[in-house]
């Protein structure tokens, strides 16, 4: 009998043998069909996904009934979706969803999954990144920023990090939505931020990623919230962020797709959890290049010589460290003053992107594509349903893949960073709040005049 089951393979290597199967025959198939009739196949079916998202928006089947304390996060998915289709909600539509929203604000702050629900922290960045995707002064003021602040406050945990909700866990996840939230309502400061550096460094492992809590595995979502929520306090550069790339680069498979967790399946959300990783880090190379003493951990091409030839931010403009001993560069920071938290979002997708993507752009869009999409909306991989969720990572994660060739953010990508015909690009993204990247603007200037 042993023998037997060594030869069929455990149940991770058979499933995955199962996935490769499936990816291998699409691939097979489409390839098999004349070049100029295999561009049907890779058509983002924009119309077809629109109007799966706003039947959810409007009627949603009873077995949702299960997501009852997850509402918001429908509505973001929802509309996230849809903004990043280039499409937007009528004004009856609109106005209702805000309301709606509004119902799900505590009394003294946060967003709980319903009305009438307790606040999370989860259902919170759901509701803010909805109320911002939505856009215009009365869903923007629609937010309590005083109160949302001091529930944040309340959810500070002493070990640095913060609790999803009254008397709930701690964990990274926890960090990134309050850190993010604060930041892009423009509330973020010393007292919120206070060891959360501390607690995030607890959970990177020995794999190089980021676990949920201190002890636990490496996890492409948790990676993603720590990375983003380090950047977003100013302490990325504590971060072993060599080790963390290298966990990210290998998460690719063979389908094209991303993983979550080493040995584990593609899984199209991942596009984004992961993809989102590489991206970041493209943005970050000029310090981790000046950390290693310009070593070839990004690129091969990453010496003396070459790094100057790339068109990063301008070295000259770059402010001291406010404490020297903190930075790893020597006493001179490629990052913020530490007493200023209100632009990084705006300084850090403004920044170039120093070198190619670090990970293979055009097969990941071949999966989405061919793997993931449906005749409406996303799933996981092939034999799985669609749904919401995978709908909005898998083109937050199609949209990474576009303009990650860009040099900036005001760069449009060219039509060969693009799978497919030119019309299947989406909108650009901020990839530290994932939010379409004009709504951020929009609420980065709202939100500065408070």
């Amino acid at each position: 009998m042993e023998s037997s089951r060594k030869a069929r393979g455990t149940k991770t290597q058979e499933e995955q043998w199962m996935v490769e199967n499936d990816v291998g025959q699409i691939y097979s198939w489409v390839s098999s069909i004349p070049p100029n009739a295999q561009s049907v196949f890779l058509e983002i079916r924009r119309d077809n996904h629109i109007q799966y998202l706003m039947h959810g928006l409007n009627n949603l089947a009873p077995s949702f009934s299960t997501l009852d304390a997850n509402r918001p996060w429908i509505c973001y998915w929802i509309l996230h979706s849809i903004a990043l289709l280039g499409d937007s909600l009528d004004g009856e539509l609109e106005h209702s969803t805000i309301e709606f929203l509004s119902r799900c604000q505590d009394p003294d702050g946060g967003y709980g999954g319903g009305p009438g629900q307790m606040p999370h922290l989860a259902t919170t960045y759901a509701a803010v990144n909805s109320l911002i995707t939505l856009g215009g002064p009365k869903s923007l003021s629609s937010i309590n920023r005083v109160k949302l602040r001091a529930f944040l406050l309340r959810m500070k945990d002493a070990s640095g990090g913060f609790r999803m909700h009254d008397g709930g866990e701690v964990d990274v996840r926890a960090c990134y939505t309050a850190i993010s939230v604060a930041s892009v309502l423009n509330i973020l400061d010393d007292e919120l931020t206070q060891n959360v550096g501390d607690y995030i460094l607890s959970c990177q492992t020995y794999e190089g990623g980021i676990a949920g809590e201190p002890g636990s595995e490496a996890h492409g979502g948790y990676t993603f919230c720590g990375l983003a929520a380090m950047i977003l306090i100013n302490e990325v550069h504590r971060l072993d962020l060599p080790c963390l790339i290298d966990w990210v680069v290998f998460r690719q498979g063979v389908e094209g797709g991303f993983q979550g967790r080493t040995n584990k399946l593609v899984d199209g959300c991942y596009s984004f959890w992961q993809g989102g990783v590489a991206v970041i880090v493209q943005k970050l190379h000029s310090v981790i290049c000046e950390q290693l003493g310009l070593s070839n951990v990004l690129d091969s091409e990453c010496d003396s010589e070459s790094y100057h030839d790339y068109e990063t931010s301008d070295i000259s403009d770059v402010e001291e460290c406010t404490v020297e001993t903190s930075c790893p560069l020597g006493g001179t920071c490629h990052h913020r003053k530490e007493d200023s938290f209100a632009d990084i979002g705006v300084d850090f997708i403004s920044s170039k992107r120093a070198i190619a993507p670090i990970f293979s752009s055009m097969h990941l869009q071949q999966y989405l594509l061919l793997c993931s999409q449906e005749g409406a909306g996303f799933r996981d991989k092939p034999g799985k349903p669609r749904d919401q969720y995978h709908t909005c990572y898998c083109l937050s994660g199609l949209s990474v893949c576009q303009y990650c060739s860009s040099a900036d953010a005001s760069s449009p990508p060219l039509a060969r960073d693009i799978l497919g015909p030119y019309p299947n690009l989406l909108e650009q993204l901020h990839p530290l709040y994932n939010l379409v990247l004009d709504r951020y603007y929009e609420a980065h200037e709202f939100f500065s005049k408070f």
